[in-house]
């Protein structure tokens, strides 16, 4: 039996996460046998500040750059709201409660959220937003999702919002912040005991 897998540190709304996408979906099917381990990054996480323009500007330079280098799709608008925080914690905590009660879905409810938020323009700080994207997902994979684990929105939102699903999701944080990685996505191959740092940043699949 391997003793190897994968260890991905990213956060939903880091956009060179969203861009890594591709490459990583590429990496997964060359490595059919490795299992990848997701930990949320938490790259604003908590933040309570109302975001000011010259952050959304430079943020969509970002967002500019992430998609010549990726080709992935970015909608508009994602900032218009009034009085927006951006605050990923949320998103975080929503992967982390599929990642504790449908396993399985984990990387599926990772990569919706994303899609959510930079193609849709969705405003995933919000719960009902949240739910909805997992609702989304059950009706889409009805079929792929194991029954054992299947969560109505009431549960999802019941689990979302309760105080475990608070104090794991900050778990991972506290995590990613031992092991010193201080940007998103990161990948570390794990064999046994011993890990190391094979992508620190956005990096295309060899």
């Amino acid at each position: 039996m391997s003793n190897k897998s994968l260890i991905y540190v990213g956060d939903p709304m880091c956009s060179w996460c969203y861009g890594f996408g591709v490459p990583l979906q590429a990496l997964l099917q060359s490595l059919p046998d490795v299992p990848l381990n997701l930990v949320l990054g938490g790259l604003r996480a908590y933040n309570k500040e109302v975001m000011p323009d010259n952050l959304k500007a430079t943020i969509h330079q970002h967002w500019d750059a992430v998609h010549k280098r990726s080709g992935k799709p970015f909608g508009t608008g994602q900032f218009d709201r009034a009085g927006y925080i951006y605050d990923t914690e949320p998103a975080c905590r929503a992967v982390v409660t599929i990642r504790n009660l449908a396993p399985s879905q984990t990387l599926v409810m990772y990569h919706a959220v994303q899609h959510a938020f930079y193609a849709l323009g969705h405003d995933i700080t919000q719960t009902q937003v949240l739910a909805d994207i997992w609702q989304g997902i059950q009706t889409l994979q009805a079929d792929k999702v194991p029954q054992q684990t299947l969560l109505t929105r009431e549960e999802f939102v019941a689990a979302f919002e309760s105080d475990k699903m608070k104090m794991l999701t900050h778990v991972d944080f506290e995590q990613v912040q031992q092991w010193g990685i201080q940007g998103f996505p990161a990948l570390i191959a794990v064999n046994g005991e011993q890990g190391h740092m094979v992508a620190n940043g956005y990096m295309e699949a060899t």
